[in-house]
């Protein structure tokens, strides 16, 4: 199962978290942190893909290795990447990232894909 992972400001358009994600396909599911779920942007995109978006609890993201950091979000959440922990996080079982971050030219969005057992 291929999921793909955000992180993004709370001002973030449909536009850049379309941006930071393209080029990703046969996705399975999108995913953020549970804070993040309810985004409008988050949402739109969801139905414009057709995807269900997967809630991840902050408590679960803590911990999770990530090949890039931004040391805000390491200070808050506890990983270095919050959209490779929740890619990697909502994958599954032996769960990879197959594509590390990629951030809107706004830098208000980032994407990651992660592949795994996950359902």
């Amino acid at each position: 199962m291929k999921v793909a992972g955000f992180g993004f400001r709370c001002n973030v358009t449909l536009a850049s978290l379309r941006e930071a994600l393209a080029g990703a396909d046969g996705l399975a599911v999108i995913a953020t942190v549970s804070e993040k779920a309810e985004e409008e942007a988050l949402k739109l995109l969801a139905r414009e893909l057709d995807l269900p978006i997967r809630a991840v609890p902050a408590n679960i993201l803590a911990g999770i290795a990530t090949s890039t950091r931004s040391e805000r979000i390491m200070e808050k959440f506890g990983t270095g990447s919050l959209a490779e922990a929740t890619a990697l996080a909502s994958a599954g079982p032996n769960a990879r990232l197959i594509s590390t971050r990629a951030t809107s030219q706004d830098r208000t969005a980032t994407a990651a894909i992660a592949e795994g057992d996950g359902e």
